[in-house]
């Protein structure tokens, strides 16, 4: 057995490691956090100053005990989880579980994996910072208690099975936000003048495109300036040359490289902190979670030797960049490849990708200038003396840096073109070959995507370089943000040219709005936001939320103790919570559109128990209320009277498909707040008969033989145990139902028109015994209500034939009664 032995998070960075360690080295994994904070109840002393309760993770508990056989058996260990504050807390977090002692414990941090970089942190071996591992806690127990509060004030006052969080319910009104600024935006028209002028320059002609530095709000007025152009003369009247330098960009941070992967190869922000990951670990970048821009001294030697020999030394320019993002630490470096001659490293074709952008932005970073030469011409209009024409022209005359790499930008709507201007002097005529008057509309505010939300959000303070990926991921998850993509609408342009004086118009057609990979908030994401806001103004104040992370900060510097930081929070935050739990309204998002014409009732739109959806009438009336879905794309907030009554009537009118000749009834395909299914029957007739849609199954394309065949269901199998057994479709799929109970068909199961009694059986029988390995909790006093896991293996609250997600942050153990009626969204 060797004498030292090295622990380190993960089993690829291990495998790394050990290459460089000889025989007397041992390298193990702890395969990330051994411990957390305990999942029953809070997990929390709140009565004494915040006590933070560990405990091991039941999946890490075999990992743990392993690890303190090779400890008993090492003189040395040496903790070698990454630099940053949650690599400290694993540190700390295996030296407590392990039991190690200072005297044979050694704590060594790296920004690469190389032989160099190991060996040079062995040889400099450090104690456990303390302070960063307060940072991380204060961060940990501050999240836990925000989620563990906030969450069962969801369930009981908008909807049972949500969650909140102190970053991600920022991130999500950043995108609720600037949804709301895009409804209410009103764009406008104008039209645009450019013009094509050719002038012999030597024994060429020259053509070059200006705009004209005005618009004009109205196709009249617009046609009027073309019409006052015919036959006049164009001059130069001025003449701009302007040397230009352009510096290249930084190396990468976390941000950067995030938006940067985003712009470039369309990863999203996950699969380049994934990629990422493996390129550290496999040795060829170093650490990939950091907000600093530095470089090494031996590092920007390396650079500057291959770019003067690859490129000459003209292209050289040795650059030191500073971080001026508050908290950032220099002593750590930008994300830069371990050997910048290595071009290839991965046979993968991402992580080959990710690692050529990192490595010829390090290259960029510490290359000279490129220099351009901008031409400017201004042309007059004796036909409109406030208005004038703009030339411009570009050319490089050193590449420098744009060599190896050009920065994206957010609004890149097209590749940048090399503009030519002819060196023409003031005074010079120019012959006028086409003008054009296009309609141009105004846009609105662009959404975010991944990589613009990341920009976001460092701007405004708010999280860290370790925490972008997982909010964003987080949101997406919960349902409170989807990211897609929507097809644009068309709409009519008119287009006015003036050619060999004559002028013609033209109407075209324009795709406008479409969006690639973009955020969009759901509507639930919506109501949670506004609810949060209302109530918990402080939490989701940017502001604030900023001075939360500089609060982390002086934590880790050593300039403020945690439990103050989190005392002074939760004193106020509490108490709200408390406020909130008893005064505040539901928040469901209901909006009363109006009336319906042809009954007289309100018509409402509003989050229900399977989403958001118009009712006409109300609960308090002798009729029942009618519903409709809201089909995708279509907002709560944006919906008007007149969609809501179209999607009322059309899916409770329904499609007529036909007629079933052995009852001589008409057949429907419906639309419900359960979903698509057909009907059998008028809906005033006591025996209509309804059957879910089979999934795939759509209403616009079923047939009337699809639909009967639908409606020969529920089958009947047989009988087991005295009791009748028969197949049907309802809201949730496929099921078997048998003395009051149900049992869902799964994918491997024969199809409703097939299964036999035998195998429905056997369907039952594997239930009972999942529903016993299933349950977690019961309670004597009231059997109607009990914790279990569903299908998926999630617990739950299940109540009245219905499943309630328990979210991640509770242990469904230590649930009170109370409170699952409480997540069932139940008074008890």
């Amino acid at each position: 057995m060797a004498e030292n032995l090295v622990i380190v998070e993960s089993p690829a960075k291990a495998k790394t490691i050990e290459k460089f360690l000889g025989s007397q080295y041992t390298v193990k994994s702890s395969f990330g956090h051994v411990r957390d904070l305990s999942k029953k109840e809070l997990g929390i002393d709140l009565k004494h100053n915040f006590e933070p309760q560990y405990e091991v993770s039941a999946d890490k508990k075999k990992v743990v005990a392993e690890l303190k056989k090779y400890v008993k058996e090492a003189k040395t260990v040496w903790l070698a989880s990454d630099e940053d504050r949650e690599g400290e807390a694993i540190a700390w977090h295996l030296f407590e579980v392990l039991k190690l002692q200072n005297e044979n414990t050694k704590r060594i941090v790296f920004h690469e994996i190389t032989k160099d970089a190991i060996l040079h942190s062995i040889q400099n071996p450090r104690f456990i910072d303390k302070k960063l591992v307060d940072a991380q806690q204060a961060r940990r127990i501050l999240d836990r208690i925000v989620g563990f509060e906030l969450s069962p004030v969801l369930w009981k006052k908008v909807k049972p099975s949500l969650s909140a969080g102190r970053v991600q319910s920022v991130s999500v009104r950043i995108i609720v936000e600037r949804e709301r600024e895009i409804i209410h935006f009103k764009s406008t028209s104008s039209f645009k003048i450019t013009a094509l002028f050719s002038v012999p320059f030597g024994s060429k002609v020259y053509s070059f495109t200006a705009e004209l530095q005005k618009r004009f709000e109205t196709e009249q007025q617009a046609l009027a300036f073309l019409e006052s152009s015919k036959g006049i003369t164009f001059k130069i009247d001025a003449c701009e040359n302007k040397p230009v330098s352009k510096s290249p960009a930084p190396p990468f941070t976390t941000s950067t490289l995030q938006q940067e992967a985003g712009r470039k190869l369309g990863f999203p922000v996950a699969k380049t902190m994934s990629v990422a990951q493996k390129l550290y670990e496999e040795g060829h970048i170093t650490y990939m979670r950091t907000d600093s821009v530095n470089l090494s001294d031996i590092a920007i030697a390396t650079a500057k030797s291959f770019i003067v020999e690859t490129f000459g030394k003209e292209y050289s320019k040795i650059r030191k960049y500073t971080t001026k993002t508050k908290g950032a630490q220099e002593a750590h470096e930008a994300i830069r490849p371990t050997y910048i001659k290595n071009e290839v490293v991965s046979a993968n074709s991402d992580e080959q990708r990710l690692y050529e952008l990192i490595r010829k932005r390090t290259i960029a970073s510490q290359m000279a200038d490129a220099q351009i030469a901008r031409t400017v011409f201004t042309i007059n209009c004796k036909n409109d003396t406030s208005a004038y024409f703009l030339a411009k022209g570009e050319v490089v005359t050193f590449d420098g840096f744009l060599k190896v790499y050009m920065e994206s930008s957010d609004d890149d709507s097209v590749e940048e073109q090399e503009i030519t201007l002819p060196p023409l002097s003031i005074g010079t005529v120019l012959n006028l070959e086409i003008m054009n008057a296009t309609e141009r509309f105004t846009q609105h505010p662009p959404r975010y995507t991944e990589a613009t939300l990341v920009k976001k959000l460092e701007e405004l303070g708010i999280g860290r370089p370790s925490t972008y990926a997982p909010t964003i991921s987080t949101i997406q998850k919960r349902g409170y943000v989807i990211k897609e993509d929507r097809i644009g609408e068309k709409r009519k342009v008119i287009s006015i040219e003036l050619h060999n004086n004559t002028i013609s118009k033209t109407i075209k057609t324009e795709v406008f709005g479409s969006e690639k990979s973009k955020l969009f908030p759901t509507d639930i994401g919506m109501v949670v936001n506004d609810f949060l806001v209302k109530y918990f103004g402080q939490i989701l104040d940017y502001n604030f939320t900023a001075q939360v992370e500089s609060q982390f900060d002086e934590i880790a510097e050593g300039n403020l103790q945690w439990q103050k930081m989190i005392h002074n929070f939760y004193t106020s935050f509490h108490s709200t919570v408390e406020k909130t739990i008893e005064e505040s309204e539901r928040g469901d998002g209901e909006r009363l559109l109006g009336i319906d014409p042809k009954t007289g009732k309100q018509v409402f739109v509003r989050i229900g128990r399977f989403g958001p959806m118009v009712q006409l009438g109300t609960t308090e009336s002798d009729e029942k209320p009618i519903y409709a879905s809201l089909p995708k794309g279509q907002l709560i907030e944006t919906i008007t009277i007149d969609d809501a009554i179209e999607l009322l009537y059309n899916n409770n009118d329904g499609n007529e498909l036909g007629v079933d000749l052995q009852t001589g009834k008409k057949v429907y395909v419906k639309s419900g707040r359960f979903g698509p299914f057909v009907q059998l029957g008028e809906s005033d007739d006591p025996e209509k008969k309804y059957v879910s849609l089979l999934k795939g199954q759509k209403p616009e394309t079923i047939t009337l033989e699809q639909a009967l065949t639908l409606l020969k269901l529920p089958r009947y199998l047989g009988e087991f145990e005295n009791k009748k057994v028969e197949v049907n479709i309802g809201k949730f799929g496929p099921f078997i139902s048998h003395n009051s109970t149900f049992t869902s068909l799964k994918k491997s199961d024969p199809d409703v028109f097939v299964i036999t009694l035998e195998q429905a059986i056997d369907c039952i029988l594997k239930k009972r015994e999942n529903d016993v390995a299933k349950s977690i909790k019961t309670f004597d006093e009231d059997k109607k209500i009990k914790v279990v896991f569903d299908r998926w293996g999630k617990p739950c609250v299940f109540y009245k034939k219905r499943f309630f997600r328990i979210t991640k942050n509770v242990n469904p153990e230590s649930l009170t009664l109370q409170q699952c009626y409480e997540i069932a969204g139940e008074k008890k």
